[in-house]
């Protein structure tokens, strides 16, 4: 700990031989953060310019796509910064503002899902009634909801976590996730409790409502012709396949690093850069493959970048 002007400072110690490897680190740091900003941007800026695109599922997955930038962003030039630092240093207040993004965005996630999973529910079990119900209001109020709801009770648990007593200040990663909670003098029951609360209400709740919607899709579209079955199948794979590989993430992320169980720091390394660049490279590949329409302009657009 470093205590000047009353600011606690924090030893970020989730790297493997710096000294040796610090350039190495730096060099895929930044591909994959260029990378995941140009993936994702254009995408979105595909959903954005074309009109064919201004359809709730598309508008979801831009919002989905815009997540992981901001999440990138969140994380990506600290990182980029302490390994050319000869220390690796975060103030606590930085530290917990980092974590309270990290956190918001990966809540609002769930949210989003589950909004796309309701928008497709809508879409195959009730098409009739699908422009009366997806209405552009609808739309709007679940964006909205998807950044507030979580943004909100995870203010509460940052309150709770600045007036922790800290008895550590080496921090065991490579950015602030739930391992600042290994930080702290005891456990604080409030926070146990409110954490659990947290995760039922940001993170399982959406889940079992898009286990459920899916589950009705599956259901409906297994009854029904194969076009509905094969738009069933077209629209709903990608979106499990990203719910999958989130769920995988945020169990990592949440459950073992809560634990803290006794990783060596190249297995907590390796873990941790699978979770920042593994994911937000996941969704594009994804929706840009799978996705017909989107896949449809992304093909165009290449085709028009090599003629020139």
């Amino acid at each position: 700990m470093e205590d000047r002007f009353n600011i606690t400072y924090i030893t970020i110690d989730g790297y493997v031989e710096m000294h040796r490897y610090r350039y190495l680190y730096f060099v895929i740091m930044f591909t994959a953060y260029i990378l995941i900003i140009c993936c994702n941007s254009t995408i979105v800026c595909l959903i954005v310019i074309h009109k064919n695109l201004h359809e709730p599922m598309y508008i979801f997955i831009a919002a989905l796509l815009l997540n992981s930038v901001l999440y990138s962003t969140n994380i990506y030039p600290k990182i980029l910064f302490d390994v050319l630092s000869e220390q690796q240093i975060i103030s606590y207040s930085a530290c917990l503002f980092q974590w309270f993004i990290n956190y918001c965005l990966l809540g609002s996630e769930f949210f989003l899902l589950a909004a796309m999973s309701y928008d497709r529910y809508v879409s195959i079990c009730k098409p009739l009634q699908y422009p009366t119900i997806m209405r552009k209001t609808t739309v709007n109020v679940f964006l909205l909801l998807a950044w507030l709801v979580p943004a909100c009770e995870i203010a509460v648990s940052l309150a709770l976590y600045t007036n922790i007593k800290l008895c550590s200040f080496r921090l065991k990663g490579v950015f602030c996730n739930s391992s600042i909670y290994s930080l702290q003098c005891g456990r604080s029951v409030a926070l146990t409790v409110y954490g659990v609360f947290m995760l039922v209400n940001i993170a399982l709740l959406p889940l079992l409502f898009i286990l459920f919607t899916y589950t009705r899709i599956l259901l409906i579209s297994y009854r029904s012709c194969k076009t509905v079955r094969n738009k069933a199948a077209q629209t709903c794979l990608p979106h499990l396949l990203v719910l999958i590989n989130f769920s995988c993430f945020v169990t990592y992320d949440v459950v073992v690093v809560r634990l803290e169980s006794d990783f060596p720091n190249i297995v907590r390394l390796i873990m941790a850069l699978q979770v920042i660049l593994y994911h937000p490279l996941f969704n594009p590949v994804i929706y840009g493959l799978k996705m017909k329409e989107i896949s449809k302009h992304l093909k165009k657009l290449l085709f028009q970048v090599k003629s020139h």
